[in-house]
C-alpha cells in the first residue's frame, strides 16, 4: 500500500487506539523516497491539496451522520496510565536518567525538569552557542509576535510557537548563533477592556469613577497578576527563548524607543496632527485605525446585535426619503439612503451634471424634510446615477466621500452623532441623547407622519465593523495624530517588488502590494489611558489668544518640548504652560518598533549591531498588514534598513465551523488543555469564567460538547508541536483536530518502544564505533542506513526551504516505515544467531543517536530523553544536551546514500505486499508457508539479496529461487508483480479447499453488496464522484483476486493431497 503523504493526513475523531507491546508490522511503503528525485515540488504539493480535500470531504460526511445519529458514536478513546517522574530533582539540576523507561510513553514523565534545566545551562543563549564545536560564526534572530500581556495563548499561538521553535532549534544544532527574543505586548484596547470589566464586576466602580493614575495602578497590577500565565505556557511548549532578553512593551526601555520614534518621525515630517474624519468605535470610545476595520459585505438585510443595542438593528436597507423642491408645490426629490440617522448633518443634495432626469433642478434648493431648512442641490461627477435614485445627500461630518465631496464645495459640516453613538445638540431636543440607532427609528417615524417617507428595498452594501468591539463604525470629526504612509507605503511596496523583501508563500505579495498602493495615512491617536502617553504638547497660551490653530509642540521630556515652544512663541518658556495630550499611542505603533527595540533602541546597543536586521520574521498571515507592514514602514524610516529581509507566513488555524480562534467566541483551545488532557466539565467551567455574553456562552458550550464530548485526551508537547509543524505554510486555513495530535502521540509512542527495543538489542557493555568504522554490512544495514542518509538529506532541505511539513513526513516515514515497521522486523531474528553478529548492533545505535537529533527541532522533550540514555561514542566530546548537539548533515551521511539499493528493496516491499495478501486470502495466517520467486529480468536480480528478510517481513518461510522457464510447481498459489516477476506460495496441503471456499464466498456475496450499491449511488460532488470511482475499481480488483483464489481451490479439490514434508 502506497505511504500517505504526512502533512495533509488527518486521521477522523479520536484516531488511533493504542498500541500495546512492541509494534506489530504493518503494511510496507513501496514508495522508497517520501519526496523522490522524480516527483517534482509541484506535483507533491498537488497530491498533497487532492488528499487534503479527500480527507476533509470524508470528515464532513462523518460529521453530517453524527448530525443525523450522534448516539452511533461511542468513546474511541481511553486515559492512558499517567507515568510521574518522582525522582529528587533539585529545579533547574539536570533529569536523573539512570532510571529504567517506563513500559509506555507518558508525556508527563517526559517532560518533566528538561525545561528548567536547559535554561539554567544557558543553551538557549547565544553566547553560549558561540562556543560550540560545530559553531558557524552566522548568526541568527527572530522574535516572537508580543501575545497580549493579560491574555493567554491558544491553538493559534501554538502553531506559532512550533514553528518558531523548530526552525530556531534548527539553526542553533547547526552551529549558528541564535537570538530568539521573547515579550509581550500592553495590549491597549484589549487590557484596558478587561481591566474595566473586573473592576465593574468586582467592585462596582467605572473607570472614570477613577483618576487616570489610580485606574493605571490597577492595570499595572493585573498585570503583574496575569501577566506569567503567557511565560508558563511558552515553556511548557518547550520554546527555547532567551527569557535574559525578555521585553514589555510598556517597560522603560520600549517606552524610551517609543518617545523617541514618535518625535523623529514628527521631526522628519512624517508625523501630524489634523482634523479629519477618523474611524470611531462608539463602543470603545476610541479612534481606531483602517486596518483595524472589518469590511463586511451585505447582500441585503441583515439584522446585527450591536453593543448598546437591546435588539438587533437592521443594515443593507436603502431608505427613500422626498425632499420638498422649494417654491414649487407637491414636486419632490427621492433621495436614497443607508443612514437615515445622519439626516440632520446633511449640507446639500447632490446630482450628476449629466444626469438629464435632474437638469431642470440645477441651481435650485430643496428643502430638508425634518429641519424645513433650504439646502442647495448642487451637481458632482462622483455622484453614480446608477445607483439608488441618482440622488445622494451629503453629509459631510459622517462620511468619507461626502467629506471629500463637501471640501470641494465649501460646505461647513455639521457633527450630528457624539463619541458615545448618541445624538448631539445640533439635532435638536427631540433627538439630543438618544442612540443613534433608536434616532433612527425615531427619524423614520417622523418621516412617515409627514408623509415623506417612501419606503425602502434591500442594498447591497459594504458595512464598516469595528475588529475590536464588533461595533458599527462611525465616521467622525477628531483632531487626531496621523503618521504619514504614502511615501513609507511606496518604499515597502518597492522591496518586495524587488526581491529585497521577501514574502513566503508568494501569494501574499498580492495583497501586500494592493495595500500600500492604497494605503492612507495611519490614525495613531488612542482615547485611552493604558499605553504610551503621546509626547505632544498643547501650548495652551496661544490657543487661547485666537489664533487660527492650536499650538502643538513634541518633546521626549516637558522642558524639550517646553524649550520648542519658547522658540516658536519667542517668550519665556517659563512663561508658557503646556497641556500634555492626554491620548495615547495606538499599541500597534510600539509593536512596530519590536523589531529594535527589543534589541535595546535607540541605544547602540552590541545585541543591535550583531542581531539587527532580524533574520527572519515568522507569523500568522492574518497580522501581515497589522503588524509586518508596519513593522517595515517605521523600520525602514528610523534604522536606515528593513528590520528583516525574509517574511514566512503560516495559515490561520480555525474551529471546525471554520471560524478563526477568538476568545470572543469561545472557541478558543488552550495548548496545555491538549498536552496535559482536560474534562469536558473543566472546558465548560472556562467558558463561564470568560467574559462572553449569555448568548454566546449557549453557542460556545453546545459546540464545545459536541466537539469535545469526553473531554481532550492528554495528548503531550512533543505530539502537538508535530502535528501543528506537519501542516506547513501552503495558504490553506487548517482545521486542527485533536484526534490528529492525539495519533502524533501513538507515533510518540512508537518511537518509544522501538528505542526500549534498541536499548535491549544494544545491552549493557555496548560500545558504539565510530560511523566511518562500521563492520561490513548486510544488505539491510545498508538499506536503513541509506534510508537515514536520505532522511537527513530532505530535513535539510526541508530547514533550507522553510517547508516544515517536508521535514516531518521525512521524518514519520523514516521512524514509523523505515526503522519500525520493516527494518526492526527484519533484525529480531538476525539478533537471535549465535555468535550475534555485531553490524546489526551498531547499525541500530547509529540510526538511533542520528534519527534522535533529525527530531529533536520538533519533539525536543522526548528527543533528549531518549538520546540522553544512550551511550557516547568512544575518543569524541558528547555534547551536554541534544539540544546544542549538531544536527545531523546531508553531506555527512553521503557515503551512506544507496539510491539503487532503495530502489531494489522497494520492488521487495512490493513483494512482501502480494504474500501478505495471499495469506489472508488463503487463510494461512498461523502457518508459514514455503515462497518461490520466479525472475526473467535481470535488472531484478536485486530481488536474491533480500531473501532472508522477504521471508521474515511477509511472515513466510524459506523464499528460493525458480530458474526462469521452469514450470509452476503444482498446487501453489500465484501471483504477479509484473510482467517479468512472479511469486509462488505453498498452499497445497495447507489449506482445506472445503472449509475455504464458503469464506471466500461470504467473502465475495459482502463484497459483491458493496459494490452493486455503489453502482447505483449518484454523488453530487465531483470530489465524491472521484472517491467512488476510486472504491468501485479497488471492490472490483479485491472481487477478481477473491474468484482467483476460489478457482484456484476447486481445482485442488480434485487433487489428491500429499502430506507436506517436513
Amino acid at each position: 500500500m502506497p505511504h500517505l503523504p504526512l502533512a495533509p493526513f488527518r486521521p477522523p475523531f479520536w484516531g488511533l487506539r493504542p498500541s500495546r507491546g512492541f509494534p506489530r508490522s504493518q503494511p510496507l511503503s513501496t514508495q522508497s523516497e517520501p519526496y523522490g528525485s522524480a516527483i517534482s515540488r509541484k506535483n507533491r504539493e498537488a497530491k498533497q491539496k487532492r488528499l487534503l480535500e479527500k480527507h476533509e470531504a470524508l470528515e464532513s460526511g462523518i460529521a453530517r451522520k453524527s448530525k443525523q445519529s450522534p448516539a452511533e458514536f461511542s468513546k474511541a478513546w481511553t486515559p492512558k496510565e499517567i507515568v510521574l517522574y518522582e525522582v529528587p530533582t533539585v529545579h533547574g539540576e539536570k533529569k536523573d536518567v539512570s532510571q529504567p523507561l517506563p513500559p509506555a510513553y507518558s508525556p508527563q514523565y517526559v517532560e518533566a525538569a528538561w525545561y528548567p534545566w536547559w535554561v539554567r545551562e544557558g543553551f538557549f543563549k547565544p553566547e553560549y552557542q558561540s562556543k560550540l564545536p560545530q559553531a558557524t560564526g552566522e548568526t541568527f534572530s527572530m522574535c516572537i509576535p508580543p501575545p497580549n500581556v493579560t491574555g493567554t495563548l491558544h491553538i493559534g499561538h501554538a502553531l506559532t510557537v512550533a514553528v518558531q521553535d523548530a526552525i530556531v532549534r534548527w539553526h542553533r544544532m547547526r552551529g549558528d548563533q541564535v537570538l530568539w527574543v521573547p515579550g509581550s505586548d500592553h495590549a491597549g484596547i484589549a487590557t484596558q477592556a478587561v481591566v474595566e470589566k473586573h473592576l465593574w464586576k468586582e467592585r462596582g466602580v467605572r473607570r472614570h469613577e477613577l483618576n487616570r493614575e489610580d485606574f493605571l495602578q490597577e492595570v499595572w497590577k493585573w498585570k503583574e497578576e496575569k501577566g506569567g500565565e503567557i511565560c508558563k505556557q511558552l515553556q511548557a511548549l518547550g520554546a527555547s527563548l532567551d527569557w535574559d532578553r525578555d521585553c514589555f512593551t510598556m517597560d522603560v526601555s520600549s517606552s524610551m524607543a517609543v518617545t523617541e520614534a514618535f518625535v523623529r518621525l514628527y521631526e522628519a515630517g512624517l508625523l501630524y496632527r489634523n482634523r479629519q474624519l477618523v474611524n470611531w468605535s462608539c463602543a470603545l470610545r476610541s479612534a481606531i485605525s483602517d486596518i483595524e476595520v472589518e469590511k463586511r459585505p451585505l447582500t441585503g438585510r441583515t439584522d446585527l446585535r450591536l453593543p448598546g443595542c437591546s435588539t438587533p438593528v437592521s443594515f443593507g436597507l436603502l431608505f427613500s426619503v422626498a425632499f420638498p423642491v422649494d417654491g414649487e408645490l407637491d414636486t419632490e426629490v427621492l433621495v436614497g439612503t443607508t443612514r437615515p440617522e445622519t439626516l440632520p448633518g446633511d449640507v446639500a443634495v447632490a446630482v450628476h451634471p449629466d444626469d438629464s432626469r435632474y437638469t431642470h433642478l440645477h441651481g435650485r434648493q430643496l428643502r430638508h424634510p425634518l429641519t424645513g431648512q433650504l439646502l442647495p442641490i448642487i451637481t458632482d461627477s462622483a455622484v453614480r446615477p446608477d445607483l439608488g435614485t441618482g440622488v445622494v445627500k451629503v453629509t459631510p461630518a459622517h462620511s468619507p466621500a461626502d467629506a471629500e465631496l463637501g471640501a470641494r464645495h465649501g460646505f461647513t459640516p455639521l457633527s450630528v452623532i457624539a463619541e458615545d453613538g448618541t445624538m448631539t445638540s445640533l439635532c435638536g431636543d427631540w433627538l439630543q441623547g438618544l442612540h443613534r440607532f433608536v434616532a433612527r427609528e425615531k427619524i423614520l417615524s417622523a418621516l412617515r407622519e409627514q408623509g415623506l417617507f417612501r419606503g425602502f428595498q434591500n442594498h447591497p452594501m459594504v458595512l464598516p465593523i469595528c475588529s475590536r468591539s464588533g461595533d458599527v463604525i462611525e465616521y467622525l470629526l477628531k483632531s487626531q495624530w496621523f503618521v504619514r504612509c504614502q511615501k513609507m507605503g511606496e518604499q515597502a511596496a518597492k522591496a518586495v517588488e524587488s526581491g529585497t523583501l521577501g514574502l513566503s508563500p508568494s501569494f501574499h505579495k498580492k495583497s501586500w502590494q494592493y495595500w500600500f498602493s492604497n494605503i492612507g495615512d495611519w490614525c495613531v491617536s488612542r482615547q485611552l489611558w493604558w499605553g504610551h502617553q503621546i509626547p505632544a504638547y498643547l501650548v495652551t497660551e496661544e490657543s487661547a489668544q485666537g489664533g487660527t490653530e492650536d499650538l502643538w509642540v513634541v518633546g521626549r521630556t516637558e522642558s524639550e518640548a517646553r524649550e520648542r515652544a519658547a522658540k516658536l512663541t519667542g517668550r519665556p518658556g517659563a512663561e508658557l504652560t503646556l497641556k500634555r495630550d492626554p491620548d495615547v499611542l495606538d499599541t500597534w505603533f510600539s509593536s512596530a518598533l519590536y523589531p529594535f527595540s527589543s534589541l535595546g533602541w535607540p541605544q547602540e546597543t552590541s545585541d543591535l549591531a550583531r542581531f539587527y536586521p532580524l533574520s527572519l520574521l515568522e507569523t500568522g498571515s492574518d497580522l501581515l498588514l497589522f503588524w509586518v507592514g508596519r513593522m517595515v514602514m517605521l523600520g525602514s524610516a528610523l534604522t536606515g534598513q528593513l528590520p528583516f529581509n525574509k517574511v514566512l507566513l503560516h495559515s490561520m488555524i480555525r474551529d471546525r465551523q471554520g471560524r478563526k480562534m477568538s476568545k470572543s467566541l469561545g472557541n478558543v483551545l488552550d495548548p496545555r488543555d491538549i498536552i496535559s488532557g482536560v474534562e469536558l466539565e473543566v472546558l465548560q467551567e472556562k467558558l463561564k469564567d470568560g467574559n462572553l455574553d449569555p448568548t454566546e456562552l449557549v453557542i460556545a458550550a453546545t459546540a464545545q460538547r459536541k466537539d469535545f464530548p469526553y473531554g481532550i485526551p492528554e495528548c503531550g508537547t512533543d505530539a502537538l508541536r508535530f502535528t501543528l509543524c506537519s501542516h506547513g505554510a501552503l495558504g490553506r486555513d487548517m482545521h486542527l483536530s485533536v484526534s490528529e495530535v492525539l495519533s502524533f502521540r501513538h507515533f510518540c509512542n512508537k518511537i518509544w518502544n522501538a528505542m526500549r527495543f534498541i536499548y535491549n538489542a544494544l545491552g549493557e557493555n555496548f560500545v558504539p564505533q565510530p560511523a566511518e568504522e562500521l563492520p561490513p554490512l548486510s544488505p539491510m544495514d545498508a538499506w536503513i542506513l541509506s534510508c537515514l542518509a536520505r532522511t537527513a538529506r530532505e530535513c535539510e532541505q526541508g530547514f533550507l526551504s522553510r517547508e516544515l511539513s517536508r521535514v516531518t513526513h521525512a521524518l514519520h516515514h523514516f521512524w514509523l516505515h523505515n526503522l519500525c515497521d520493516v527494518y526492526l522486523e527484519s533484525v529480531k531474528p538476525v539478533l537471535l544467531h549465535s555468535p550475534r553478529p555485531s553490524g546489526p548492533p551498531q547499525v541500530l545505535f547509529s540510526c538511533a543517536e542520528v534519527a534522535l537529533r533529525l527530531l529533536a527541532p520538533f519533539m525536543p522533550f522526548l528527543a533528549e530523553e531518549l538520546w540522553q540514555r544512550l551511550p557516547p561514542r568512544p575518543g569524541s566530546s558528547p555534547s551536554p544536551s541534544i539540544c546544542v548537539a549538531p544536527y545531523p548533515s546531508a553531506r555527512s551521511l553521503a557515503h551512506l546514500y544507496q539510491p539503487e539499493l532503495e530502489g531494489h528493496f522497494s520492488r521487495v516491499q512490493e513483494a512482501v505486499q502480494t504474500l501478505r495478501a495471499l495469506r489472508v486470502t488463503y487463510g494461512l495466517t498461523k502457518v508459514r508457508p514455503q515462497v518461490l520467486l520466479q525472475i526473467s529480468e535481470p535488472r531484478e536480480q536485486g530481488f536474491e539479496t533480500f531473501l532472508e528478510p522477504l521471508g521474515t517481513l511477509s511472515q513466510c518461510g524459506a523464499v528460493g529461487l525458480l530458474p526462469p522457464g521452469t514450470a509452476a510447481p503444482s498446487g501453489w498459489a500465484q501471483a504477479s508483480l509484473s510482467d517479468t516477476v512472479h511469486v509462488y506460495m505453498e498452499v497445497q496441503g495447507l489449506v482445506d479447499p472445503q472449509t475455504h471456499l464458503p469464506l471466500l464466498a461470504a467473502r465475495r456475496h459482502k463484497l459483491q453488496k458493496q459494490l452493486d450499491s455503489l453502482a447505483v449511488s449518484t454523488p453530487s460532488e465531483e470530489q465524491a464522484e472521484n472517491q467512488r470511482q476510486q472504491r468501485i475499481s479497488s471492490l472490483q480488483v479485491e472481487l477478481s483476486k477473491l474468484d482467483q483464489a476460489a478457482s484456484h481451490l476447486q481445482q485442488l479439490m480434485v487433487v489428491p493431497v500429499s502430506p507436506r514434508e517436513p
